[in-house]
């Protein structure tokens, strides 16, 4: 390293600083400017969570076989004081207080089944949200895998080929087990064809020996909004027009038949709507073209009609 002449003025390279090259610094470095954040993917552990789970479980099904034990003594006993703190809390701690009383153990039972279970509780809530997370979707998994790898990167540039050692290397072999903290927000098949071919790429890293390019999703976003809008529009004003000029009523049901399936198919690819959603937008598509040919069908009648 070069030193620096008292009274110069500091060294601007010296001052940005530099991306790691290489362990847990380059790859959280590299996680970390992604755009989107699509790259905060991580192992979920679904194995050792359903142990933890069972683990749990059976330290409460434990728990709940000795308060049933004691629940049956008490009923059986022949101290009134016993009998009276099973119906009475006030009493049922007055009593614990005492050492020698049975109630003294059976307070701190309540006490580890109040923990227990609130840990137990807080870990389904947990694993529920976490088994909610949706996985990577490949093209981001196989990004992340190139780079974690060395495939993405300057050889040159880097110490090893895997950017981690140890079993950490493995961390992303199990696509299972892996979870997406921030998936892509619209999943209809024409976002995800274009996010995964975005002509328009950049390089948002800053490390000359990484070749990863990223894309802002808010522009796949906007292409996908006006290629909605133009399409609907084309399949309601290009419906009314043609039905408009067609004359057989034969002719007018099989286009209504045809716009319909284009309108339902459109609405399956370019939206996320349920199934629920998809019929009732389809179905009130299909009834504004049936209101505009039942009244031009009437009014080309009554213009028929001799006086």
């Amino acid at each position: 390293m070069q030193k620096q002449a008292i009274g110069a003025p500091p060294d601007i390279e010296l001052a940005i600083p530099k991306a790691p090259k290489n362990g847990y610094p380059a790859l959280a470095a590299w996680i970390a400017h992604d755009p989107d954040n699509e790259s905060y993917v991580f192992r979920k552990f679904d194995r050792l969570s359903a142990r933890n789970l069972l683990y749990l479980q059976s330290e409460l099904i434990a728990l709940e076989e000795m308060l049933d034990q004691l629940d049956r003594e008490t009923q059986e006993s022949k101290d009134v004081g016993l009998r009276l703190s099973a119906q009475r809390w006030e009493t049922f701690v007055e009593n614990a207080k005492d050492p020698s009383r049975p109630e003294n153990g059976r307070m701190e039972l309540a006490k580890v089944l109040q923990k227990k279970i609130k840990e137990y509780h807080e870990a389904l809530l947990l694993q529920s949200q976490i088994a909610n997370l949706d996985r990577p979707s490949s093209r981001v998994l196989t990004v992340f895998r190139n780079w974690f790898s060395g495939k993405n990167r300057d050889s040159k540039s880097y110490e090893e080929n895997s950017i981690l050692s140890g079993r950490a290397k493995f961390m992303l072999d199990d696509e299972k087990d892996l979870a997406a903290l921030r998936p892509p927000t619209d999943k209809d098949a024409l976002s995800r064809f274009l996010q995964d071919h975005w002509p328009f790429q950049d390089k948002a890293y800053p490390d000359p020996g990484d070749r990863t390019r990223h894309f802002l999703e808010r522009h796949v976003i906007w292409t996908v909004a006006f290629i909605s809008i133009v399409i609907a529009a084309i399949l309601l004003i290009g419906a009314i027009t043609s039905l408009y000029f067609v004359t057989s009523p034969g002719a007018k049901l099989g286009m209504i038949s045809g716009f319909t399936v284009l309108f339902a198919i459109s609405v399956g690819l370019l939206t996320n709507a349920k199934r629920s959603e998809m019929f009732a937008a389809t179905a009130a598509y299909s009834a504004v073209l049936v209101v505009f040919v039942s009244g031009n069908l009437s009014y080309n009648n009554a213009a028929a009609t001799p006086p």
